[in-house]
């Protein structure tokens, strides 16, 4: 009777083994795609801040020119530019500066890459006023939800 009780208990059985991949599966597909979530919206402050960055530069140059550097100055060096990269720091955003008149400017972050993936949040503004708009991927405002 020893015996037989022993050879029961040794290993575990192949419907064990297939409980068990299946409990990791579903953890898994419920993890990975709530995981991507959250580093799109970690990689939104990587335009943001190259945004930041533009505002700051062009004030300062308008303090030196009285009027704002267009689109050719973003990536010239001081004083006759911004000296700014036409890319964010991460490469998540690309930056494009449009002024109309040379008291005014937007500049915009669009995404590139891996971040076009992020539907909310595809392009961000700001004007010489600070004023900070965000538009989906269909072009409707998500300003709210991205800007914070």
């Amino acid at each position: 009777m020893r015996g037989l009780s022993l050879s029961h208990s040794r290993g575990v059985t192949l419907i064990e083994l297939m409980v068990v991949v299946v409990v990791i599966a579903v953890l898994a597909s419920i993890a990975v795609p709530s995981y991507r979530s959250y580093v799109l919206r970690a990689q939104r402050a990587d335009g943001k801040a190259e945004l930041l960055r533009v505002r700051t530069a062009q004030e300062k140059f308008f303090l030196q020119n009285n009027q704002y550097a267009d689109e050719d100055q973003l990536d010239v060096a001081p004083p006759a530019g911004l000296g700014l990269s036409t890319t964010s720091e991460h490469g998540h955003y690309t930056i494009a500066l449009d002024r109309p008149t040379s008291t005014t400017f937007t500049a915009t972050a669009t995404a590139t890459a891996g971040q076009t993936e992020d539907f909310l949040c595809q392009t961000f503004t700001v004007n010489e006023l600070g004023q900070r708009t965000a538009e989906d991927s269909g072009g409707n405002d998500s300003t709210p939800r991205c800007w914070r």
